[in-house]
């Protein structure tokens, strides 16, 4: 797999921008200096932050005028997975048969519902968006490197076939060994390469990750919101949210309580 990413001639280049922001993850001493000087190196960039952390999703009431502000109003962590979106979103140009939009509106609603779990799962809000945004990163690699096997598992997903299973077939790997290779290329925290790597199957680690649970949990929320609007939990992963020690029933009261989190998702793709 390292092989193929290795020889992914297509594979765009991250930003220095975003590539500093991924360091700093396990970075304890980074501050809010060293972040606003990392994001003003790119003016394109910081200018699409700018106008996104002036959105209503953000808030709206405070004028964010500066890298310097948005740090001040947004906070260093909401900070960096803002830029790590939209710089995400700038880089990645889709490839033949693949719906780049649909898949980033897809991911942004995952993302959204990870750091809505986040209180519940106990996880770090920021570090968990990170997770649902990138959970479908391979998908978008197998796309590159593999681009006619792709469109035509593309095509039997459609009809309602497994699309992991399909990919093991068919390729001997699936999207998420694919896109926790990626991530893990890319240099992101082991928290999130494991995440996405086991995010169909959390419990089969010793240790389920939370942040994997997730996006397995972000991902039933998202195919079954009419069933979870009217109370109806039947094929709800409740297994795995009792080996993560948590409520079940606080859990389903949240989940129908829960407001629109998905507000301006659209701001991200201008």
């Amino acid at each position: 797999m390292k092989l193929l990413i290795e020889k992914a001639t297509n594979l765009p280049g991250i930003p220095k921008v975003v590539q500093e922001l991924i360091a700093s993850f396990s970075n304890e001493k980074v501050n809010s200096d060293r972040i606003a000087v990392i994001l003003s190196s790119d003016q394109a960039l910081s200018a699409k932050v700018l106008r996104i952390a002036n959105s209503v999703r953000y808030g709206g009431h405070r004028k964010v005028g500066s890298i310097k502000d948005a740090v001040i109003v947004l906070g260093i962590d909401s900070l960096r997975t803002l830029v790590l979106s939209v710089g995400f979103v700038s880089t990645l140009k889709a490839p033949e048969g693949f719906n780049i939009k649909a898949f980033w509106l897809k991911s942004f609603k995952v993302a959204n519902r990870c750091k809505w779990l986040a209180k519940s799962l106990k996880t770090d809000p920021e570090v968990a968006y990170t997770c649902g945004l990138l959970h479908a990163i391979g998908e978008y690699l197998i796309h590159l490197v593999k681009p006619e096997e792709a469109i035509l598992i593309d095509k039997r997903v459609a009809k309602g076939e497994n699309r992991s299973r399909l990919e093991q077939q068919l390729l001997g790997f699936d999207f998420a060994k694919a896109g926790s290779e990626l991530a893990d290329y890319w240099h992101f925290p082991q928290d999130i390469v494991t995440a996405i790597r086991w995010q169909e199957q959390p419990g089969a680690q010793e240790e389920p990750s939370g942040y994997a649970s997730s996006i397995l949990i972000a991902q039933y929320m998202l195919d079954n919101e009419a069933k979870i609007e009217q109370g109806i939990f039947d094929d709800f992963p409740a297994k795995l949210v009792h080996s993560l020690h948590l409520n079940l029933s606080a859990l389903y009261v949240r989940m129908e309580n829960m407001t629109d989190i998905d507000e301006s998702i659209e701001e991200f793709l201008h």
